[in-house]
């Protein structure tokens, strides 16, 4: 041994294939739980300190993993964070967090931040899959987004990776099959060959992996999709009920604060879809009206005085809330005048937002949906009775007809004592407040040209913001008319609501939301949190209430090549909440029907392609066989050459090999390894017909011995050393030799 080869430092040690499948597992359970924890907060109920915490224990960890490293807490250190985060536990649910879920979220985040640093067990590896598991969990109960698919996904794809490792891991710690042995390595060490086919079969070991995976995976997915589609969900789920509310809650109840809809307009989050029947062009500009509230308290509260009633489906499957709408004004002694009715149907796909209204465009007539019971109230609001049911799909038929403005004029001010009682009614206001409804409407001569002035006057002379006041004061409506004189949409209906009421005409306050944005991709309108709106009804006898809308027209965001795409993105949300969150039997026969037309279309026209062809096929063949008869002999020349071209394409791979083949036999140095296989296989073809034939589990050498001519023997032998020289060792001279060694064995 030289002294280079002494003092050379030993080689790496290729991993072994039990190491090799501990680094795949290490790995897919790290990217398991980074996919649990980016999926809880892509659902954006996470607050930003615990998205702070993890993601920097979760990178600290990654860090180590690429490093090879390990950092493990001592037992006593995780002991005793764990007894404090119990008593840190109960103080988030009762006053930090307030909910039970968030509460909950935050213990299985803390518990897997200290697991990762602190395995030591298998149980510790299933702890911590449970554990991202648990985060995914929490995720399907906060949100029911389609993001939620894509991330659910890549869960299920590395989940499959991890308990597949996690098995043979196990089983290679137990039996000890797959370990190798240090021989092997020793063996191995000098052989560049060997260790480069060593690295081979561990890399196919992680293709194979990572291929039963996904192959597993996509099975899952293949059987959950058939069962999904055979079993319809009649429930809302068993867990819904613990996911937090957000602020839409609030400014839809039976208790509004002044202010709060304005709150509810600085957020983008999409509300429902609107699918109107006959519309194709967004041609609609609607309201879809939610609550509506008739008492007004201290100047800046309003509520309503009327408990719903309930209103159960018909046996033809829906709602007749027109019905209970006459019942309450016959309580009122309202008596109303036939209007030139617009009869418009619809059907709104609600998000999860907790509200328990049904939105519906004015004045609702029949409402569908699977519901068993649902509450009406003398205001019109329409409620969601069904606990079992959240408020998700329903179809609605309204009349959105309005009486014109000479029947309006001559209603006169014959009010039903129900409604003066009701509708009437003020706190104490600023007298300021009065004298500017009188100024407006001096000129005025009856309810529906004052409550025009009213109207008109808002929208001109004052300013439309969504900037709040940052400190409350004393009377917000008189701050809003005499100080700011500018607000938004509820500061202007409660003004003209209030106005209304010191001329002595009924109003009420209305909140719901605007038509939207309208999507050509699905048909329908997306109505966003920031399209959440307020106005004004006020009673005509005879016609009953009106809608008014004294709010200024606010600026429109300009459309763009985002905004185009971000609609093709909610069309698939809306695909996804229409046929994954709310299937029940009713998408199942839908889509049965779909499935059979379709597939009988595609039948049919499968036919009629097929018989097209055939005709197509006839009709060519006449037509060749007529020009043929006229001139024989060009088409004669025409098939022999195409004939010939075709032979030439059908035998191109065999002339292109043969071609290579003899340019190798003919200069074996160009290729001296590939020509040595050439001239043996030819020289022992040569052989075989002489009556020596070498068996295929005989080696060049051992097929020497077997040839009894000594002569024959002889030169056999020499064109063998320089056959195992040329394809062992590449040498371009012995590969030379070749075909003379050849020539004196066939001369002999």
């Amino acid at each position: 041994m030289s002294l280079l080869d002494a003092t050379a430092p030993a080689a790496p040690r290729p991993p072994t294939t039990r190491e090799q499948i501990e680094r795949y597992f290490e790995i897919s359970l790290y990217l398991l739980i980074c996919t649990g924890f980016v999926t809880l907060t892509a659902t954006g109920r996470l607050d930003f300190a615990s998205i702070l915490f993890v993601g920097a224990a979760l990178v600290a960890r990654g860090v180590l993993l690429v490093r090879r490293r390990t950092v493990l807490l001592p037992d006593r250190w995780t002991n005793r964070a764990t007894v404090i985060y119990i008593v840190f536990y109960v103080t988030d649910f009762l006053f930090l967090s307030g909910s039970f879920v968030v509460a909950t979220v935050h213990l299985v985040l803390f518990s897997m931040v200290v697991k990762i640093f602190s395995v030591q067990r298998d149980r510790d590896h299933l702890y911590l899959a449970l554990l991202a598991f648990m985060e995914v969990l929490a995720a399907a109960m906060l949100t029911v987004d389609s993001v939620f698919l894509a991330a659910f996904v890549i869960f299920m794809l590395l989940a499959v990776a991890t308990f597949v490792s996690m098995e043979m891991r196990r089983s290679a710690a137990q039996t000890q099959m797959l370990a190798e042995a240090p021989a092997l390595y020793a063996a191995t060490n000098g052989g560049a060959a060997r260790k480069r086919g060593l690295r081979i079969r561990l890399k196919r070991l992680e293709g194979a992996l990572s291929a039963t995976a996904i192959t597993l995976m996509v099975g899952i997915f293949a059987i959950a999709a058939v069962l999904f589609f055979m079993l319809p969900r009649v429930s809302a789920g068993y867990l819904g009920a613990f996911a937090p509310r957000n602020e839409l809650v609030s400014g839809f109840s039976n208790d509004v604060n002044l202010g709060q809809i304005g709150v509810i307009q600085q957020s983008s989050q999409v509300v429902m879809h609107v699918t109107i029947e006959g519309d194709r062009r967004g041609a609609e500009d609607l309201k879809w009206r939610g609550t509506a509230l008739e008492v007004f308290e201290n100047g800046r509260r309003w509520s309503t005085s009327v408990a719903p009633q309930p209103l159960f489906r018909s046996l033809d499957g829906r709602f007749d809330v027109v019905r209970a709408q006459a019942r309450w004004r016959t309580a009122m002694g309202e008596a109303l005048a036939p209007t030139q009715h617009r009869p418009l149907r619809y059907r709104v796909l609600m998000e999860p937002v907790g509200v328990n209204v049904f939105f519906v465009a004015p004045e609702a007539l029949s409402l569908w949906g699977n519901y068993r019971v649902i509450g009406v109230d003398s205001n019109g609001t329409l409620y969601d009775d069904d606990r079992d049911r959240p408020i998700g799909a329903y179809q609605g038929l309204s009349d959105v007809g309005r009486p014109t403005a000479e029947q309006l004029r001559s209603s006169g001010t014959a009010y039903p004592p129900g409604i003066t009682i009701r509708y009437l009614q003020r706190p104490a206001l600023d007298p300021r407040i009065t004298a500017l409804a009188e100024q407006i409407t001096s000129n005025a001569a009856n309810p529906y040209d004052k409550a025009l002035a009213l109207e008109e006057y808002l929208r001109t002379h004052f300013g439309y913001t969504l900037q709040l006041p940052q400190r409350p004061v004393d009377d917000p409506l008189a701050d809003f008319l005499f100080v700011r004189k500018q607000g938004h949409c509820e500061y202007f209906a409660s003004a003209m609501a209030v106005m209304l009421r010191t001329l002595g005409i009924p109003s009420r306050l209305v909140n719901g939301f605007r038509n939207g944005e309208y999507n050509d991709v699905t048909g329908s309108y997306i109505v966003r949190a920031r399209n959440a709106h307020s106005w004004v009804e006020a009673y005509f006898p005879g016609h009953g209430w009106i809608s008014f809308d004294p709010t200024p027209a606010a600026a429109q965001p300009l459309p763009d090549r985002w905004s185009r795409m971000l609609l093709y993105v909610d069309a698939a949300r809306e695909f996804w909440r229409e046929w994954v969150i709310n299937y029940d039997f009713s998408h199942q026969r839908t889509l049965g029907l779909q499935v059979t037309t379709r597939g009988r279309q595609l039948a049919d026209d499968g036919r009629r392609w097929v018989r097209r062809k055939y005709f197509d096929l006839v009709r060519g063949a006449s037509r060749l066989r007529e020009r043929a008869t006229e001139s024989p002999r060009v088409w004669l020349g025409t098939l022999l050459t195409a004939a010939l071209v075709l032979g030439l394409l059908l035998t191109s791979a065999r002339i292109k090999r043969a071609w290579r083949k003899r340019r190798l036999i003919s200069s074996p140095a160009r290729a001296p390894r590939a020509a040595a296989g050439l001239w043996y296989e030819r020289m022992t073809r040569m052989l075989a017909r002489r009556g020596w034939r070498k068996r295929p589990s005989q080696s060049p050498r051992e097929f020497v011995i077997t040839i009894e001519d000594p002569d024959m023997r002889r030169r056999v032998e020499a064109f063998t050393r320089s056959y195992e020289r040329a394809r062992f060792g590449g040498e371009a001279e012995e590969a030379e030799a070749l075909p003379r060694l050849y020539e004196e064995i066939t001369h002999r």
